[in-house]
């Protein structure tokens, strides 16, 4: 069977880009849920995998609108599940300032709701403004990557205390439960202790998706270990084949064959009939941006206070700080090849925050998307749209069915679970 190329959608209400909002009829809320429900409803049109939800656990009112304002994104999900049938659920959990066991719970019950579509993204949280809403100091990068492991460790051996047929139900004996399939996880380790079992049983998939997008060297290796979709943060086709044959590579080192973990990068496609259309509607998109929320998002991602240099020099010598390992990497990276100024580079981030932004026609950004999926670089792409509903159905409407006649993409949903959309196998129980 030919090799199909996996689609998510990034979900911000108020678009990828920072001032996607301000487009002319723009979706300008993400508390908005008739227009969520909306945009899964297009979604599932357009044979997406999942939808996925970021998170954020403070407000920073210079950054992006929808980080600061937004619904909770499991109770968001949950409510979502009802209106829609195929696609993935997937939203940002902590494994910092949340605990294991009502992570497992969490997801477990997402999964049971939609019948087998909930994943978990995995974070560490990289921006210490979380810590003062949790009264507690924020670890540095390599503590909470410790972390972390422990804790997906735990949520994946909570999943695993029920065995398939462990509820019985058996009307005429009375027995409810197959108590030699439910077991205690008794885990005591550095950072969490935890007894189990999990109050809910195995779930449609076994266990739900775990996603994760950590770029370090930290983040790698747990991603290599444990997830089963990675997000990737792209701006260079040759970076980003060389990050996907270092994550592939890891793989064997865990058990684990290519075909285990799914690459998604980021991208915002912006869509025109016309090569020209499409980048008239980037520069009205760009027309939009403000030195200062420019600046602000700029700042964020690289926890450095641009506001005292010039705007046209060049973009100053930095390090990677602790947060933002991925983000902060690319951007320094392509500054530097393409001899940037602040400004280039404060107009790129505000973009799309970081990620990469593909401008064209149909016909161009299929054409590069292919090459990318055939040549080494991804196994699909996590679809960033500036703003809704407008731009993310100029890509449902006219990419997808480019990439469906070049029989890239599916034309309907093979499967039940996100698990067999995207073609992983349905994992067996390890017990402890």
């Amino acid at each position: 069977m030919k090799r199909q190329m996996h689609l998510g959608l990034f979900l911000l209400g108020t678009g990828g880009h920072t001032s996607g909002w301000r487009m002319p009829g723009a979706v300008d809320s993400f508390e908005d849920f008739a227009a969520i429900q909306k945009i899964g409803a297009t979604a599932e049109r357009g044979c997406f995998d999942l939808i996925f939800m970021g998170d954020n656990l403070n407000v920073d009112l210079k950054g992006h609108p929808s980080y600061a304002m937004r619904f909770e994104p499991l109770t968001m999900l949950a409510a979502l599940s009802t209106s829609t049938r195929h696609i993935g659920l997937g939203a940002t959990v902590s494994t910092t300032y949340c605990d294991p066991f009502t992570v497992a719970r969490m997801f477990s019950s997402l999964d049971h709701l939609s019948g087998g579509r909930a994943a978990w993204n995995a974070v560490t949280t990289s921006n210490p403004g979380a810590a003062a809403n949790f009264g507690r100091h924020h670890p540095d990068h390599a503590r909470r990557y410790e972390m972390a492991g422990e804790f997906v460790d735990v949520v994946k051996g909570l999943w695993d205390c029920w065995d398939d047929g462990a509820v019985m139900a058996n009307r005429e004996s009375g027995v409810y439960f197959d108590a030699s399939k439910i077991r205690p996880l008794n885990h005591e380790g550095d950072f969490f202790k935890v007894q189990g079992p999990l109050n809910s049983s195995r779930t449609p998939q076994g266990r739900p998706v775990v996603l994760q997008a950590g770029g370090s060297e930290p983040g790698m290796e747990l991603a290599a270990r444990t997830a089963d979709v990675v997000f990737s943060v792209v701006q260079d086709f040759d970076e980003a084949r060389a990050a996907y044959a270092s994550l592939k590579g890891r793989l064997p080192r865990f058990g684990r064959a290519a075909q285990d973990v799914t690459v998604l990068p980021g991208v915002m496609p912006v869509v025109g009939r016309t090569d020209r259309e499409a980048l008239d509607k980037l520069n009205a998109l760009q027309g939009f941006i403000s030195d200062g929320n420019a600046l602000g998002v700029l700042s964020e991602r690289f926890d450095y206070d641009f506001s005292s240099h010039d705007l046209d020099g060049p973009v100053p010598d930095l390090a990677v700080p602790d947060n933002y390992h991925a983000f902060t990497r690319v951007l320094l990276s392509k500054a530097r090849r393409e001899n940037m100024t602040l400004r280039d580079l404060y107009s790129l981030t505000a973009a799309a925050r970081g990620h990469w932004v593909l401008c064209g026609s149909p016909e161009t950004i299929a054409d590069t998307l292919q090459h990318w999926f055939e040549n080494g670089a991804a196994d699909g792409f996590n679809i960033m749209p500036s703003h809704f509903h407008d731009a993310f159905e100029d890509f449902v409407d006219m990419v997808v069915p480019v990439l469906q006649e070049r029989g890239l993409f599916r034309k309907s949903y093979e499967g039940t679970t996100l698990r067999e959309n995207l073609g992983l196998a349905r994992p067996a129980i390890h017990a402890a």
